[in-house]
């Protein structure tokens, strides 16, 4: 994968409202993506497919398991994904199927620069997604987290160019 020499290169991680799984994996790349280096000209963010959590803050629980985690969980404000943010970015990682399907009715059609952050994984099975801890206690984002930190290496070799097994 290659970014444009106008800008940076864009990878924006997709959920339902933005404010559990997407931040959450924004900040772990962005923490991986500095502590392994290579990657300065990517740009992270997040979005949700939906507008029910718009201009909220990463959910408590989400937060207690970035600082745990040594990641930055302040300054976020949720926001709907649109057709131009989905055509702007090299890479669109979603959390799970129904995310990428609402993402196809946003642009109305099918979007080559999706992927599910579970296929940078090789040890989850295929179209597996990312648990969605919202409706659970304050574990299930640990769950969430191990699933996000599974595909962290796959994900940033594919962003250095790197064959891997699961990108």
């Amino acid at each position: 994968m290659s970014g444009s020499s106008t800008g940076p290169r864009r990878v924006v991680f997709v959920c339902w409202g933005n404010i559990c799984r997407s931040p959450m994996a924004e900040r772990v790349a962005r923490s991986w993506a500095a502590d392994q280096g290579g990657l300065d000209d990517v740009e992270f963010s997040s979005a949700g497919v939906s507008r029910e959590e718009l201009g909220n803050p990463i959910d408590p629980r989400a937060r207690a398991w970035l600082r745990r985690h040594g990641h930055d969980a302040e300054g976020h404000s949720a926001h709907q994904v649109d057709a131009e943010e989905i055509a702007g970015a090299e890479l669109v990682v979603a959390m799970e199927e129904l995310h990428v399907r609402r993402m196809e009715q946003i642009t109305g059609r099918v979007n080559d620069n999706v992927r599910l952050l579970t296929d940078f994984d090789p040890g989850a099975p295929a179209g597996a997604g990312v648990p969605d801890p919202w409706y659970g206690d304050e574990e299930g984002f640990g769950d969430t987290m191990a699933s996000i930190e599974a595909a962290m290496p796959g994900l940033l070799a594919t962003l250095r160019g790197e064959r891997t097994d699961a990108g």
